[in-house]
């Protein structure tokens, strides 16, 4: 007898399957609005509501003014990016078979803090950004090698910090 694989990586292969199917068929299902509401809670505090997850804080370190009760907005940006690229891997690994023994993206950059505080024009975002994926996997190094390629070209996260967005910031 022989058991159909239903999961890869903890991924529901049926589901994935399903998603990609539903999008090949009706290519305006994968376009997607993602919103996010931000409150101030005094100081550099501020609370993000997501749908209906618990919300999660920012504020900055101590050395920049703020209490260091949770990560700064360029950490969760640099966060997102490796999350994003972590979740890429998952996916593209598991659509090809690919078994994830380990998986860990390390993101570092640089930016200056002159700019934000307005004591310079300039640049006030990272002036570079650096990925590191370290993967354990028995699959051969060009497979490893064609997955990388694969989730570096499909990255949402990756895709919007690597190129000019519009960007709409309003006053209601």
């Amino acid at each position: 007898m022989t058991t159909a694989l239903t999961t890869l990586n903890s991924v529901n292969l049926g589901a994935l399957g399903s998603l990609v199917k539903t999008i090949q068929d009706e290519p305006t299902k994968g376009d997607t609005t993602w919103k996010a509401s931000t409150t101030w809670d005094g100081g550099f505090r501020t609370t993000t509501t997501i749908r209906d997850f618990t919300p999660y804080a920012t504020d900055e370190p101590a050395g920049l003014g703020g209490d260091d009760s949770a990560p700064n907005p360029v950490e969760q940006l640099i966060g997102a990016l490796g999350a994003c690229l972590a979740i890429g891997y998952s996916a593209n690994a598991t659509v090809a078979g690919i078994q994830i023994d380990e998986l860990r993206v390390d993101v570092e950059g640089e930016l200056n803090l002159e700019t934000f505080l307005g004591l310079s024009d300039g640049n006030a975002g990272y002036e570079t950004l650096r990925a590191t994926v370290h993967i354990k996997t028995d699959a051969d190094e060009a497979a490893v090698t064609e997955l990388h390629n694969k989730v570096v070209a499909t990255s949402p996260v990756g895709h919007t910090l690597s190129r000019v967005v519009p960007l709409t910031i309003e006053l209601a």
